[in-house]
């Protein structure tokens, strides 16, 4: 199904095709306690009024450069997926005074004001709440993003050739090449469509950004998305695994 796809916003559009009600991210925070489940179809409509956010309120261009100072968390997978439709070159840690705009969480709101371009913040709330009060300079997501458009259409087309994903170390990947790379990486963890994937990698590199979102999206399996795992004594971690029916973990 997914086999022709040459973008990330392809593979996801692929996968809607397929069955749009399956588990696509699962997500845990072992701080708080926090579980929540998105199916392809939710997921994906996340991703499209992130998207128009980024394009119409925020005023994205092709080539445009995203700081993501977040860490491995369900809302930052629908950002780098967002940030691909919309043809904009995401950078997860990337130095938000070299970005054209910047995505922060709470944690590193102070490094993100040296971005001269948008500033959005994001609480990391469960449920994906709202800032009790707004930080100031920033526009609040959790506020922002609902009366976004349900369906996202790019100005411009982004195409497999398109600069998509920069990586620490400043190595660039284009649309096509992040395909390439995730479509890699699940054959070298064992995913097969319906498989699950437990990751508690961070977002800092791309074994974490594959294992967390891309690597399972390319082979039509779905991912149960860890936040410090650590804090997990293993007899619930292995009940975790049970509940959850991975059948892979990293």
């Amino acid at each position: 199904m997914t086999t022709n796809a040459a973008t990330p916003a392809a593979l996801l559009d692929a996968a809607l095709g397929g069955d749009p009600g399956r588990p696509l991210v699962t997500f845990y925070d072992d701080a708080t306690g926090e579980r929540v489940e998105l199916s392809v179809a939710t997921f994906a409509n996340w991703v499209a009024k992130t998207a128009n956010l980024l394009q119409d309120d925020l005023g994205a261009q092709p080539g445009d450069r995203l700081a993501l100072l977040l860490p491995a968390h369900w809302q930052t997978a629908v950002w780098l997926l967002a940030g691909f439709s919309a043809g904009v070159v995401v950078a997860p840690g990337g130095d938000p005074a070299a970005a054209d705009l910047v995505v922060s969480g709470p944690d590193t709101l102070e490094a993100a004001l040296a971005c001269r371009g948008e500033r959005v913040a994001l609480a990391l709330r469960p449920l994906g709440g709202r800032f009790p009060q707004p930080p100031a300079g920033f526009a609040d997501y959790a506020v922002e993003v609902p009366g976004q458009g349900d369906r996202f259409a790019p100005y411009a087309p982004v195409g497999p050739d398109a600069p998509a994903l920069e990586l620490p170390g400043g190595e660039v990947l284009t649309a096509g090449e992040v395909v390439a790379r995730a479509r890699a990486s699940a054959a070298e963890l064992g995913l097969e469509p319906g498989a699950r994937l437990l990751s508690g990698r961070a977002f800092d590199g791309w074994d974490g950004l594959a294992a967390g979102l891309l690597a399972p999206l390319a082979a039509d399996a779905s991912v149960v998305l860890c936040r410090h795992l650590d804090r997990l004594p293993a007899d619930q971690l292995a009940k975790r695994k049970d509940a959850e029916r991975v059948t892979r973990d990293v």
